[in-house]
């Protein structure tokens, strides 16, 4: 895909400090995206805003969780770029797996929170702005656990299924306002935390013979490339639709 085809962009990018959205927003860089920063973690956007190749970048500290940070973000990059072209809803978190019975109700307000809430406060308060403007792009990164169910991670898989949800009313009710709202679909994704517990396979038997590369875990610039792709004019015409990145990794597609 040409760099030109997503130069000048405003594109927000949550959770951007994480180890995939560090890559969405890199990979927007370099395609001469103008891109903004959020995350909690302000020292770490800060870092990231460091790394990117591009010259046009605004960092907010943003708390998903709260819909008054959430309208900062969108009021401050509205006032700072006139308007959003798209909007990536990256972030989100994970918690240790366990029995479904043994499942909290404070991990489940928790996950549910950072999660499908969060996802829920972003698509609003830009939603509101792209029905002023009569345009705009809204990518939710979900996950397979929201499609095919995790019975270690009962609640985390349930806010994931419930931003396909999300996606799909809103894919709906927004077409006519000129609005694409589509959900990226990952799997287990090869990022530096998943590397560094030990669950990414490695890319070599004990023989020393490479292992096909379709059946381990993506990395998080397979992610990334999904995003350009649907923030791209080639995705002009798709909306409401569900984009797994999960090559053949069988643990994606199975429980067991």
């Amino acid at each position: 895909m040409p760099n030109s085809e997503l130069k000048n962009k405003v594109v927000i990018v949550t959770g951007a400090a994480g180890g995939i959205g560090q890559i969405i927003s890199r990979e927007f860089s370099l395609a001469g995206a103008t891109v903004v920063l959020a995350s909690r973690n302000e020292g770490a956007l800060q870092e990231t805003e460091k790394n990117l190749a591009g010259d046009s970048t605004l960092s907010i500290q943003t708390d998903i969780t709260k819909p008054d940070s959430v309208e900062n973000l969108i009021n401050a990059t509205v006032s700072e770029f006139g308007h959003i072209d798209v909007m990536i809803n990256n972030a989100g978190g994970g918690v240790r797996p366990c029995e479904p019975e043994d499942t909290s109700y404070d991990d489940w307000v928790r996950m549910i929170d950072i999660n499908l809430t969060g996802t829920f406060n972003c698509c609003m308060a830009a939603g509101k702005q792209m029905i002023k403007q009569c345009f705009g792009k809204i990518i939710n990164i979900s996950s397979t656990a929201g499609t095919k169910g995790n019975p270690g991670l009962l609640h985390y898989s349930a806010a994931k299924a419930g931003i396909l949800s999300l996606s799909n009313n809103l894919a709906y009710s927004w077409a006519k306002y000129n609005i694409c709202v589509n959900s990226v679909v990952p799997g287990l994704i090869a990022t530096p935390a998943m590397i560094g517990y030990g669950v990414i396979p490695p890319e070599k038997t004990e023989d020393g013979e490479r292992v096909p590369r379709l059946t381990l875990p993506p990395g998080p610039i397979d992610v990334a490339n999904m995003c350009c792709f649907l923030a791209s004019p080639a995705a002009d015409m798709i909306t409401g639709e569900e984009f797994p990145v999960r090559a053949w990794f069988k643990l994606d597609r199975f429980w067991e």
